[in-house]
């Protein structure tokens, strides 16, 4: 089983085959019993593919190019945090959106990550064909690995499409999943703080 911190990487110089996804989103068409060349339906594929190839765009990126250059030193040692970071990803399952927003938190030690950088790292485990759980403990390593801090506190809220319009179809139904490490999962006071601020409503 792959580790949480594990890198999926596409071979840069061999990129998503637009040519043969469109030609396989064509035929699918045809599969669920309508025309693919009729006016409504004759780019779809191409559509298809350029949307597929952006929502999967986080395998051809990893944490270190993405955080190179974007750690600081500094004497700070309190809580930050990022929260309400919007995301969208797809469901390994069916294939299907989720989405909804991630916060994030660490105790730093010595070192800090900007915080629009905190954002993209977030994006791109999202951009990855993924399960909520995953996405959550990915986030949290890679902060982990790259600054290695006190403790990290990923907490994802998300809607999930294969649950609202297929199975249960249940319109409301949120998943909350959480990862806690180092201070965060020892410290009772320390993650009731980061509950604390993750409720707290923006003004």
């Amino acid at each position: 089983m792959a580790k949480p911190t594990e890198e999926i990487i596409l071979n840069e110089e061999k990129p998503l085959d637009a040519r043969r996804i469109a030609c396989h989103m064509r035929e699918i068409i045809k599969l669920v019993g309508e025309d693919p060349n009729r006016e409504g339906l004759r780019k779809t594929p191409e559509r298809y593919e350029k949307a597929l190839k952006f929502l999967t765009s986080g395998y051809l990126q990893n944490a270190e190019n993405i955080l190179n250059g974007a750690t600081f030193s500094v004497a700070y040692d309190e809580m930050v945090v990022v929260k309400d970071i919007e995301f969208f990803s797809l469901c390994e399952h069916h294939l299907l959106p989720f989405f909804g927003k991630c916060h994030v938190a660490y105790l730093p030690n010595k070192r800090v990550i900007g915080l629009s950088k905190v954002a993209r790292l977030v994006n791109m485990f999202a951009r990855r064909l993924q399960i909520q759980e995953r996405l959550t403990s990915q986030i949290a390593a890679a902060i982990q690995d790259k600054i290695s801090p006190e403790g990290v506190g990923v907490i994802i809220e998300a809607r999930h499409l294969c649950m609202q319009m297929r199975g249960v179809e249940k319109q409301h139904g949120q998943a909350v999943t959480s990862a806690m490490l180092g201070g965060f999962r020892h410290n009772k006071q320390t993650r009731d703080e980061f509950l604390s601020l993750v409720r707290t409503k923006n003004s």
